[in-house]
């Protein structure tokens, strides 16, 4: 398993560096915010594999962003750990009822913050795993950020391994060029949607291996769809 990355979002700097350091020595990649409008945008530009936010925080709540961020189809997924020291159960219920997927009050031990992380990465499928990704004779490798064909490698730029990625980890979802500009890209990043067709084209050249590349399909006035049920088996 590998860690994964964690954004911590909270406006005490003591409590973020304690944060950082135990997750750091799980190894986990931390990076930390003081409000939730600005954790909002880094979401949006660099998606982390889970969000641990405090309740209370200036600008937008801990609360609030987690039902923003819930109610937003492209980070709808996102886990949320709210962290508080809110220990009522009516407080505890309204942070589970806006999309919390777990509730940590302060004081808080390090350890069980950790195994809180994990066991919520576990849950909702969000560390990576060892095992490859596979459609019919394409199997990617995340730990490596390596792709293969028949057991050949496959040559991928950064942007094509992280497209093929996506659509692999959301089979049979259409994603217009928008969304896969900001899943992909970064919704901070300004390009003209076209340049996602530029992409879809190379990657699916790569993939023109026994019909590899019919797995992208084009969705008419849509956007684009991966069907690894598409794929050619094996003979």
């Amino acid at each position: 398993m590998s860690g994964g990355y964690i954004l911590v979002v909270d406006d005490e700097p003591a409590i973020c560096d304690m944060i950082r350091t135990c997750l750091e020595m799980a190894g986990f990649k931390v990076r930390l915010s003081a409000n939730g409008a600005l954790a909002h945008q880094m979401i949006i530009n660099d998606r982390p594999d889970l969000v641990i936010l405090d309740w209370m925080m200036p600008m937008l709540s801990g609360l609030e962003l987690t039902r923003k961020l819930k109610r937003e189809e492209l980070t709808a997924d996102i886990p949320v750990i709210l962290l508080t020291a809110r220990a009522d159960e009516d407080d505890r219920i309204n942070g589970l009822d806006s999309g919390a997927d777990d509730y940590v009050t302060k004081p808080f031990s390090p350890r069980e913050l950790v195994a809180r992380v994990r066991a919520v990465l576990r849950r909702t499928n969000a560390l990576i795993d060892d095992v490859p990704l596979a459609a019919g004779k394409l199997s990617l490798d995340r730990q490596s950020q390596s792709a293969t064909i028949n057991g050949e490698a496959l040559t991928l730029g950064p942007l094509e391994y992280r497209l093929l990625e996506f659509f692999m980890l959301h089979p049979n979802r259409v994603f217009s060029r928008s969304q896969l500009l900001d899943r992909v890209w970064g919704g901070n990043v300004y390009i003209d949607e076209r340049t996602v067709d530029v992409h879809i084209r190379r990657v699916r050249k790569v993939l023109s291996v026994d019909g590899q590349e019919q797995m992208i399909q084009t969705v008419r006035g849509a956007g684009y769809r991966f069907s690894p049920n598409d794929a050619p088996k094996e003979s």
